[in-house]
């Protein structure tokens, strides 16, 4: 997994976050780090500062880290986290929660670099079912 773009999904929700979670291990084939910051320290509901930073320390790689976040608080406590603790190759994507998350486990996967994975993440915004 160390040669692959890592993702992370920060959510409100640990139960949403581990139904993802799941679905996206399937899709990575197990060739992706995917790691869950949901919910606060004791299982509720809410977002966790210290859960973010430790979920994206562990699923750093050198190829780097694609961070989603599922809405409001999560991603204000994303980007505060992320700005106080930098690491190179960390990137917070603007893309939708379920979707980009697909698009970015898929694409990483493959082996595609960082750019590649955030660029699918993004670009999953326009995905139409119907």
């Amino acid at each position: 997994m160390g040669n692959h773009v890592g993702i992370v999904l920060v959510s409100h929700s640990p139960g949403l976050a581990a139904g993802l979670g799941d679905l996206l291990a399937e899709l990575g084939s197990g060739q992706v780090a995917v790691r869950l910051a949901a919910g606060t320290e004791d299982g509720g509901l809410g977002t966790s500062y210290d859960l973010i930073v430790r979920e994206v320390a562990a699923a750093w790689s050198p190829a780097g880290v694609v961070v989603l976040a599922d809405l409001g608080s999560s991603v204000l406590t994303t980007a505060a986290a992320l700005e106080d603790h930098p690491k190179p190759g960390v990137r917070l994507v603007d893309a939708p929660f379920v979707e980009g998350a697909v698009a970015a486990v898929v694409t990483a996967s493959t082996g595609a670099c960082l750019a590649e994975v955030v660029a699918a993440a993004e670009d999953a915004r326009g995905f139409r079912k119907l």
